[in-house]
């Protein structure tokens, strides 16, 4: 599944020789206590290593970082040395020139082609509105785990996100948040469905955050519900 996935999203980009929400993110944190530290320390290596990508070095650098986080995992399948070189190249790319960023309606695309292979409900299509509010939720509630120091995990590093000059997520989101949105729904299809409802609504979670104080995290407003995930059932799961 995610080969395919992951192949028709990069493949926007040009190839070369030589590219959560909270629940979700809980989940990741319960790893037996004696290695969490260790998980942590490395979440917060590789989020620096995506805040300094300058070189396609640098690129790779980052997706190997992530890729040995995974020995054995269910993602294994994908982390070949060839897709690991064409999404390194694609977050060089993404960094280097935000126009290449991979465009979310590319995103919604290749999700949709591939629910409809597997057979899967009508309401698991997907739109670029819903997309693009799933990761506005996914980089807000990441710098708030983040920033206040409570959960620091791959799932929810602050800079793999394409961000703009408002300081929210731009129309484009570079490989490596690609990569995570998928998985994402892939997973945790409840967190569209979320986004689903904030769309019909008009809101987005960052405009639903305070900003933080200087000497406090962002915190949810009282009324901030939109960041608890839908009690549905996963209707990918049995498609």
């Amino acid at each position: 599944m995610f080969t395919t996935l992951f192949a028709l999203v990069l493949s926007v980009i040009p190839q070369q020789q030589a590219p959560i929400e909270a629940k979700a993110a809980q989940q990741e944190s319960k790893a037996p206590p004696n290695n969490y530290e260790n998980y942590r320390l490395a979440a917060m290596h590789i989020n620096q290593l995506a805040a300094n990508i300058h070189s396609q070095a640098d690129a790779r650098a980052l997706i190997d970082a992530i890729a040995e986080q995974y020995p054995g995992d269910a993602y294994s399948s994908w982390m070949t040395s060839v897709i690991l070189r064409h999404v390194a190249h694609a977050e060089y790319e993404a960094v280097a020139d935000p126009a290449k960023a991979i465009p979310e309606q590319r995103i919604a695309n290749v999700w949709n082609e591939y629910v409809r292979e597997i057979n899967a409900p009508e309401e698991t299509l997907v739109t670029v509105a819903e997309i693009h509010n799933l990761r506005d939720a996914q980089y807000t509630v990441a710098k708030m785990m983040w920033n206040g120091d409570r959960l620091r995990t791959l799932w929810t590093m602050p800079n793999i996100y394409a961000v703009g000059p408002d300081g929210k997520v731009a129309s484009g989101a570079r490989a490596v948040e690609a990569v995570r949105i998928l998985c994402d729904m892939a997973r945790s299809f409840q967190n569209i469905q979320s986004a689903r409802n904030r769309v019909q609504k008009g809101t987005l979670v960052s405009d639903q955050v305070k900003q933080p104080s200087a000497d406090s995290a962002p915190k949810p407003k009282a009324s901030g519900g939109s960041l608890s995930a839908s009690s549905k059932p996963n209707p990918i799961r049995p498609a």
